[in-house]
């Protein structure tokens, strides 16, 4: 039994120390109260993405919501954007283990971005414990012992902003429930973080700073608009203290960006291109009537209908005064192989050259080794005091056509390709499954986006029947079983050495695979199929007996 006593509020976490200290009676009010205003709102729009899948499948092609029509290119602006999110040059990302937190708010970087999303595992344990990091790292007092006995604690100036990502609107955090159902995960994980942080925030002059992911049109980014207002409203601190940049990681998304900006322009101070969720999103939603795409490493950001998709983002968020966010650099340099990292560095570079050429206000990388190689970029091509480059607006008109047209020329599909994928979302799995959401596989940064794009090519080329062109043969359920196999026994051979991170969860991993590419129906997000899998996580037989 929980401690803290709600009616019709159950907690069916282990009352861990922290969780026992964060959720108390006066938070679960506030959560139930959060879930009972806007849960079935969200339900709703879930069920109207599946039924624009229908019309989807069906070839239809998405048009511009006309109840936006006098919003387009209208000279409206977004908030202005506060004195500690000007300057967004380099963004890390990561996890919300404490460890991870600090060192990613010492790095040098401009901002961090804590993820309790794709780079971590929502076992309650990451959850609960990533809000009480985040709340000792609002109020500075975060310390972190290291087994050398040596303190981790945050240095006195030049900390980065510390920003949170939410879990989508498709995830619940099963182990609160309200009236029977279980919460919303991006509510819980939203009004928990503000509940814990508005206040200090904004006696310290600033305010809560949220990134929301995998948001598919504007009617789920009103949802956001109404469910902030509400905490802020709730919790007593000034309308409009928070600061929200979405990521438009998904096909639905960037299709509707500036509608996106207005819903939320009382909140919003910028976009991001998750760029590996948003090739994801392209097979998801487009599966019934696109051609299969090529090896993942070929689809990149310089393809025509990626270079739109930046196009229109740079072009939407300075039309109406917001940043735009650049990708992520997903590349891990290797400190034990120099030539190794100094070929990762050139691709570093020339990627986010290209961005700032693009006009980009910021970008991501994965890794602190990158945060001073790219910080430089943005100094040579800034410099002068300027901060962004809010006043450089493309003037190349994006269409649908242009963003819909998924062509990569020159691409082809390889079994070497397939191996990668297969390798990829068998290490991923097996790290997410043992309670890590971020892993380094062949020097670069995996987590759920890029898990997410290996299995789905996967499915599809299965799917379309392709032929692998390095070796010729069709890419069946027999080649598939047969490469699987391959590359699941060199997997098990470094978890028997004890070099391969969750190697104890091969097993399963390869189940879950297995399960997702031979599936008949594509499966929508890996993470809720493997979510059951946590180890003593909640299960259909706990929730029943409530």
């Amino acid at each position: 039994m929980f401690p803290a006593d709600v009616p019709s509020v159950h907690v069916i976490g282990r009352p861990t120390k922290n969780a026992v200290e964060i959720l108390t009676k006066d938070a679960l009010e506030f959560l139930a109260s959060v879930h009972r205003h806007f849960n079935k709102r969200r339900k709703d729009l879930l069920v109207q993405r599946q039924e624009k899948q229908v019309l989807l499948d069906q070839g239809a092609l998405p048009s511009p919501p006309p109840e936006y029509a006098q919003i387009r290119g209208a000279p409206w602006k977004v908030r202005e954007t506060p004195a500690d999110l000007q300057k967004r040059w380099v963004e890390i990302t990561g996890p919300v283990d404490r460890k991870q937190v600090i060192s990613a708010l010492n790095s040098g970087a401009s901002c961090f971005m804590a993820d309790f999303e794709d780079a971590s595992t929502p076992s309650w344990e990451n959850m609960t414990n990533g809000q009480v990091n985040i709340r000792d790292a609002t109020s500075g007092t975060i310390s972190f012992r290291r087994p050398d006995g040596k303190e981790m604690r945050l240095r006195s100036e030049g900390v980065a902003t510390l920003l949170i990502r939410t879990r989508g609107w498709h995830l619940d955090e099963k182990h609160v429930v309200v009236d029977g159902e279980p919460m919303s995960a991006s509510m819980f994980d939203c009004a928990m973080y503000m509940w814990l942080n508005a206040k200090t925030q904004v006696a310290q002059g600033k305010g809560p700073r949220m990134y929301l992911p995998k948001l598919e049109s504007a009617a789920e980014a009103r949802l956001w608009a109404d469910v902030i207002s509400f905490c802020e409203s709730y919790i007593g601190i000034p309308r409009g203290s928070s600061c929200v940049t979405i990521l438009i990681e998904t096909v639905g998304g960037a299709l509707e960006m500036e509608e996106i900006l207005f819903e939320l322009r009382e909140f919003i101070v910028g976009l991001n291109a998750g760029r590996w969720d948003y090739i994801f999103s392209i097979i998801k939603r487009y599966r019934a009537t696109m051609p299969a795409l090529p090896d993942r490493a070929q689809v990149t950001m310089t393809v025509p209908f990626m270079q739109a998709y930046t196009t229109k983002l740079v072009q939407m968020c300075h039309l109406h005064g917001a940043h735009a966010i650049g990708g992520m650099a997903a590349n891990v340099p290797n400190r034990k192989d120099p030539k190794a990292t100094e070929e990762i560095l050139k691709k570093v570079v020339d990627d986010k050259s290209r961005e700032l050429q693009d006009g980009v206000d910021g970008t991501w990388v994965a890794h602190p080794d990158l945060v001073p190689v790219v910080m430089r970029l943005f100094e040579q091509h800034l410099g002068g005091g300027q901060v962004h480059q809010k006043h450089k607006i493309p003037t190349a008109r994006v269409s649908f056509s242009d963003i819909l047209t998924f062509q990569v020329p020159g691409g082809r599909i390889t079994e070497k390709g397939a191996r990668v994928n297969i390798s990829a979302a068998l290490q991923y799995i097996a790290c997410w499954i043992s309670g890590q959401g971020a892993v380094a596989v062949n020097n670069l940064m995996e987590d759920a986006a890029t898990a997410e794009i290996s299995r789905a090519q996967l499915w599809q080329w299965l799917r379309k029947g392709v032929v692998l062109e390095d070796t010729g043969r069709v890419f069946d359920k027999r080649t598939f079983a047969h490469l699987h196999h391959e590359e699941l026994s060199a997997l098990r051979q470094k978890a028997a050495a004890g070099t391969l991170p969750g190697g104890r969860y091969l097993s399963q991993a390869a189940a879950l695979l297995d399960h997702l590419v031979l599936s008949d129906s594509f499966r929508e997000f890996l993470t809720t199929e493997a979510y059951v899998q946590l180890p003593g996580q909640w299960n259909e037989g706990t929730q029943a007996k409530l």
